[in-house]
């Protein structure tokens, strides 16, 4: 069976961010890269990644870098298909009101225990996203 790779466009992308809430944030550690996984909700206004944490060192490391990658994916073991999403954007911890009464608003509750009361959020400066599909067919996200 031959599959094929096909670039998704940044509506695609962003269609598929909107749509999960499991994502991987890659930051440069002090010694070596630190990926976690983090819930997240994609907020539209913002064109941004936005999470919950509570201070800390990837809290802390987010903030003094300036930038992290964001990777969310799907897959189909079975048909040997998925799709993957990455966002490179600014870090910057949010502290308008405006946007934090907004960002409230999108009910999302950390999975992980312990308080977090910071929004961290990306700006998708760079988004791009790729689908294998086999035998080549390509099937679009968005209607």
């Amino acid at each position: 069976m031959t599959s094929a790779v096909q670039e998704l466009s940044r509506e695609e992308c962003l269609g598929l961010l909107a749509e999960n809430v499991v994502g991987r944030l890659a930051v440069s550690g002090k010694d070596t890269p630190v990926i976690r996984p983090v819930n997240y909700a994609f907020d539209e206004p913002s064109q941004s990644v936005v999470f919950r944490t509570a201070p800390g060192s990837k809290f802390y490391t987010l903030l003094r870098q300036n930038t992290a990658a964001f990777e969310v994916d799907g897959l189909d073991h079975g048909a040997r298909s998925g799709w993957s999403v990455i966002v490179v954007g600014a870090t910057e911890e949010v502290t308008n009101p405006a946007d934090l009464r907004r960002l409230n608003g999108l009910d999302l509750e950390p999975w992980a225990p312990g308080d977090k009361p910071h929004w961290v959020r990306i700006r998708a400066w760079t988004v791009s996203g790729r689908r294998v599909e086999p035998g080549g067919q390509h099937r679009p996200i968005m209607p």
